[in-house]
């Protein structure tokens, strides 16, 4: 998977509370690419910008 991670959120957050996709709707408004994925490793969500964002930075 290409791109860059933007902010990362742990997954024990209360119940109820979404904040990595509340961010990443957030980002999605402003018109960037992102998606959210789970990193198992680390136990945490990650927000990623799709690679080939029109800002050049992937």
């Amino acid at each position: 998977m290409g791109g860059r991670v933007l902010e990362r959120f742990p997954a024990g957050a209360p119940r109820g509370s979404w904040p990595a996709e509340e961010y990443a709707a957030a980002r999605r408004a402003e018109g960037e690419r992102v998606t959210v994925v789970m990193d198992l490793k680390s136990d945490a969500f990650l927000v990623v910008a799709e690679a080939g964002d029109e800002d050049g930075r992937c």
